[in-house]
């Protein structure tokens, strides 16, 4: 492939594209495939020098070929999906645009290989964020469809955790993003105003910084010139109810790794494993009891209100090796900060998109009740992308 890679996105590249011989409606678009997604013939390493199962080809990439996308090879991630940064055991993933900038994770290499027009889709994962925020932090759209949305099938995706883990693409444009859909599901997606449509505004008092929490408030305002209303609304921290699930299902994925003193992972990711292969059953079923909580609360919110509007990140992207934040409350972890925004909506399965707004690499992220992925891109293709 002609382009070169400073940013350290791609994690293999064959020699010619993987493509079908059949025309179809995604015939002339090219994407990159996130190194969790099984593909016959190319290597599957998820970003660790550690060893890691193979689930079997990826169904969904299947049904992209066939649909006539044109596939150039595949993107580095935060490794085994585990972070929000980029960082992995290959040297890790910079910004496209400032190289001493991260990128966001953990589906960095496929928010940067579409920000370059490298491609023109690329097929990202989300289990707590990782779709929307290297979306937000490298200033393109991201969307998260409904769990087990059917035209989205994690089946051949090396998983993270299965109760959070959700397929999903990234691209420059809003419009690639819903042709995408469309090729998928065979269903048309027009289009929808805004007009009358109930926005939460769920904007946590001292989550994010001033440029943040500017911007936002900046797309709500595009959203009431529109016809929306715009109410705050409240909804609760959820990491209580994500960590212990998460770490506990991804130590059951990678258990034939741990048994290895150094298996190959790096400290932070080793560290979490264990940390997630010690946690007691009663520990874990807790966390799934206060997710079902979670959950009824969030169906509560959507009876007041149509979709939610939230930040997708807490500040612009931070630097390389940056491990905590200034926001409204003060110094906070980076990766609490981040995934605190985005852990609702991947934990309680509802689809979510992420859209760059006027402030270079901030985004924003809309929520729809579950199944209504179609009206959320609906409502999303009405905006200019930097509304």
């Amino acid at each position: 492939m002609s382009f070169s890679d400073p940013q350290r996105a791609w994690a293999y590249r064959p020699a010619a594209p993987l493509r079908t011989t059949q025309e179809g409606p995604l015939t002339g678009l090219t994407f990159s495939v996130k190194d969790l997604y099984s593909v016959p013939g190319w290597p599957l390493r998820a970003s660790t020098r550690a060893p890691v199962p193979d689930p079997g080809p990826s169904v969904l990439m299947g049904r992209l070929l066939d649909l006539g996308a044109a596939a150039l090879g595949k993107t580095h991630l935060h490794e085994i999906a585990l972070g929000i940064t980029g960082l992995n055991g290959y040297g890790g993933t910079l910004h496209p645009f400032d190289p001493a900038r991260v990128p966001g994770g953990s589906s960095s290499g496929a928010a940067v290989s579409v920000a370059l027009g490298q491609v023109d889709f690329a097929l990202g994962t989300d289990t707590g964020g990782s779709i929307r925020v290297p979306a937000a932090w490298c200033g393109v759209c991201g969307y998260k469809p409904t769990k087990d949305h059917p035209a989205w099938s994690t089946e051949g995706i090396l998983p993270l955790s299965t109760t959070c883990d959700h397929a999903g693409p990234l691209a420059r444009e809003l419009s690639t993003l819903v042709r995408v859909q469309e090729a998928l599901t065979g269903e048309r997606v027009p289009a929808r105003s805004w007009a009358g449509v109930r926005v939460g505004l769920w904007l946590p008092e001292g989550w994010t910084d001033a440029t943040v929490a500017g911007a936002v408030r900046a797309f709500a305002a595009g959203l009431e010139a529109r016809g929306a209303s715009v109410q705050p609304v409240a909804f609760p921290d959820v990491m209580d109810a994500y960590s212990p699930i998460v770490l506990s299902e991804a130590a059951r994925v990678h258990r034939e790794a741990l048994r290895q003193e150094d298996p190959g992972f790096l400290p932070f990711t080793l560290g979490a494993l264990r940390q997630g292969a010690a946690l007691s059953e009663g520990e874990v079923q807790a966390a799934h009891a206060r997710r079902a909580e979670y959950r009824a609360q969030l169906a509560g919110l959507f009876g007041t209100c149509d979709v939610l509007l939230a930040p997708a990140v807490p500040t612009p992207p931070p630097l390389v090796g940056q491990e905590e934040v200034e926001i409204g409350e003060g110094t906070l972890p980076l990766r609490r900060a981040v995934l605190r925004l985005t852990t609702p909506f991947s934990l309680l399965g509802v689809p979510a998109l992420a859209l760059p707004t006027r402030t270079p690499y901030v985004g924003v992220q809309l929520a729809a009740p579950w199944g209504q992925d179609d009206a959320l891109l609906g409502l999303g293709l009405n905006l200019n992308q930097t509304a």
